[in-house]
Parts: C-alpha cells; sequence; structure tokens
C-alpha cells in the first residue's frame, strides 16, 4: 500500500513498504544504481530496515543495512518530486535480477 501525505505548503511524501526480491539481495551494483537515480532526484530519501533508518542517497549507507532476498523495508520520498522518485526507485530495489 502506498501512502501519500502532503507536508506544510507543497511538500508530497510517498511511503510504502517494500520486499527485496534480487535473489542475490540489493548488493553493490543495484545498491550504487539506486543511489544514482535517487541522486537525480530534489526529494529526500529514505530506506527503512526494522529500526535502522538510511539515507538512500548514500551507497555506504543502503549497504550497511545488508539487504537480502526477502528482506521487508520501508521506502520513503520525501520533496515535491517524490512520485516521479518512487516510480524509478521502486523498480530498483523490487527487481527480480
Amino acid at each position: 500500500m502506498i501512502q501519500y501525505f502532503v507536508n506544510g505548503e507543497a511538500d508530497m511524501v510517498v511511503e510504502k513498504n517494500l520486499v527485496i526480491n534480487n535473489p542475490h539481495g540489493l548488493h553493490a551494483r543495484p545498491a550504487s544504481q539506486f543511489v544514482q537515480t535517487a541522486g537525480r532526484f530534489l526529494s529526500g530519501v529514505t530506506i527503512t530496515k526494522g529500526d535502522e533508518t538510511v539515507d538512500g542517497k548514500s551507497i555506504m549507507g543502503i549497504l550497511s543495512l545488508g539487504l537480502e532476498c526477502g528482506t521487508e523495508i520501508v521506502l520513503r520520498i520525501d520533496g515535491d518530486d517524490a512520485e516521479d522518485a518512487f516510480s524509478y526507485l521502486e523498480k530498483i530495489l523490487i527487481a527480480h535480477e
């Protein structure tokens, strides 16, 4: 389920629970692709696994989560281009490589 929020005036927040589907997890190559894609957008991007939340624009942060196949995460994108960013970033996280 995707949740949309409006913060203040124009900020959009998109948040969704996802499961990592890549049999190898979110290893260096897809994590790098995620960070590069996230960097194209102005919105803030975070990934939460359990009690740990990291900046989705930080390769070290993402790799520190140890996202293996089957891991449940929360992808949160906050900003004016949140919907566009979400459409690209979700595909990377749930891809079956």
